[in-house]
């Protein structure tokens, strides 16, 4: 079922469910899983597809990305491992809202949802726990949407780049996994803007930019940028 490499992901998610449910029951779900990897730009979960599946993020980074009817793309959300994804599916039977794709190579397993719910169905404090995960999911998505809504492009873009620093690598330097499209679709203004932006903060020496590798160099200065709107 799963190789050498994912067994230390499957202990780590086993001894954080061993805490609210019987080994009994986590056997059961161990028995509904799979792991899979995919490459940069490949889908884990499609919007539209009716959900069959619950999935933990072992590693890498992906967006939870919204098509809308004028097939033009809106990034809600962005994520790094490890974490459960699409725990909402649990809590409704319609199709999926958003897509999950990757954006750097990623490891997941692959969770049976029916299984999940039996299992959750006798262990109250395993489905709240979950629930939470999956409420915690959509905070991120809807605190983009506030800033959409309210602030101008350039505080858009530095609440962006702020988050990724925060939430995503960690560190005030580190190595771009979105390309500069996607930077826009999740600040929701053009890739010129998002260009533009980046490079008069740079001549600002606000951040530095090689490449793929970007540097926050005043993030008090990003912040301000953020808060002004």
């Amino acid at each position: 079922m799963f190789n050498d490499e994912s067994l230390d992901a499957f202990y780590r998610l086993k001894r954080m469910a061993l805490q609210f449910v019987p080994e009994k029951d986590f056997e059961r779900i161990e028995k509904g899983s799979v792991q899979l990897r995919f490459q940069k730009g490949e889908t884990i979960l499609k919007q539209g597809n009716i959900p069959t599946n619950v999935i933990y993020l072992e590693s890498g980074v992906v967006k939870f990305s919204y098509e809308n009817e004028w097939r033009k793309n809106l990034i809600l959300t962005i994520v790094s491992a490890p974490k459960i994804l699409g725990g909402a599916n649990l809590f409704y039977k319609d199709n999926n809202l958003f897509s999950i794709v990757a954006v750097e190579p990623c490891t997941v397993l692959m969770i049976e949802a029916e299984i999940l719910l039996k299992v959750l169905s006798t262990n109250a404090k395993f489905a709240m726990m979950l629930y939470q995960y999956a409420s915690e999911m959509f905070k991120t998505a809807i605190l983009n949407f506030i800033s959409l809504a309210y602030k101008q492009k350039e505080a858009r873009i530095a609440d962006i780049i702020l988050y990724l620093s925060e939430h995503v690598y960690h560190g005030n330097s580190f190595r771009l996994s979105l390309t500069r499209k996607e930077l826009s679709e999740f600040a929701g203004c053009s890739t010129e803007n998002v260009i533009m932006t980046l490079r008069r903060w740079q001549h600002e020496e606000i951040i530095s930019c090689n490449g793929k590798e970007l540097t926050i160099n005043h993030p008090e200065k990003l912040k301000y940028i953020s808060k002004i709107g």
